[in-house]
């Protein structure tokens, strides 16, 4: 039977870590979690409290450096990547610990994520099942250098898992929001890293079609009042984003 490591990153997760945490107990066997060392709630004595937990105080390096740190302190071959307001579902939970009594010939495995907004799960929108690669083989696998929405460079085939991973990823407006604005600087400052041109249709073009995308062709107004906002604030993520990004192009000029 293989033995699976997850790794989490977390600054000021106490309404969220012990769901987290708990999820996971019964097929995970080891959990790796680093705390920024900025991060002034509970969030540390929560998780020290369970022995499967082994967690760190951090200096914060960015989303991709900082998870390869907590990669690096792993014991196991096998990777789950979860973060902190996730949580592994009953079936999924039945599912990975099927996989673990396996003969596995995949580097990495991908599993549906379902989404918590606003109060309501969100089943349209283009948001569900919103497969992510989270399981890996950690010599299989490498975390990119994006600062933001970082993900995995897989060497080999990915499976799929049937299961959701829940997300409970904004309870309020204001806790979107503070993420927003510092989810579309990181974003900004990527796409000028990777040496893109801004074009006037980045800011008229990019925020209506996604909208349009969202809302309309993904059946966003199924998912009720929240598939309204999750469209409307989809679309000023993107404007912003690109606002920013001008503004960083902008100042390069002057």
């Amino acid at each position: 039977m293989i033995k699976i490591s997850s790794i989490i990153i977390a600054k000021n997760e106490e309404p969220n870590i012990r769901r987290c945490i708990e999820s996971q107990i019964g097929c995970i066997d080891e959990i790796v979690l680093l705390i920024d060392e900025h991060s002034n709630d509970k969030t540390y004595g929560i998780a020290a409290g369970y022995p499967i937990v082994k967690v760190s105080i951090v200096k914060w390096k960015g989303y991709s450096e900082t998870k390869k740190e907590a990669l690096s302190l792993t014991s196991n071959e096998w990777i789950l990547w979860i973060d902190a307001d996730e949580a592994i579902t009953g079936a999924l939970k039945e599912e990975i610990n099927r996989l673990k009594k396996s003969e596995l010939s995949f580097s990495a495995f991908s599993m549906p994520r379902k989404a918590y907004f606003l109060g309501r799960w969100i089943k349209y929108s283009g948001w569900y099942p919103g497969r992510v690669t989270r399981l890996f083989k950690k010599n299989k696998a490498s975390f990119n250098s994006l600062n933001v929405h970082e993900e995995l460079n897989i060497n080999g085939e990915t499976g799929q898992l049937k299961n959701d991973l829940e997300h409970y990823t904004d309870p309020s407006v204001s806790h979107y929001l503070i993420k927003f604005n510092n989810y579309t600087t990181l974003a900004a400052n990527d796409l000028k890293e990777r040496g893109r041109l801004f074009h006037i249709s980045d800011l008229i073009i990019r925020p209506i079609t996604i909208f349009i995308k969202m809302y309309i062709i993904k059946m966003g107004f199924l998912d009720g009042i929240q598939g309204l906002i999750l469209a409307v604030f989809s679309s000023a993520y993107v404007f912003t984003k690109y606002s920013k990004f001008w503004e960083l192009t902008r100042n390069n000029k002057l």
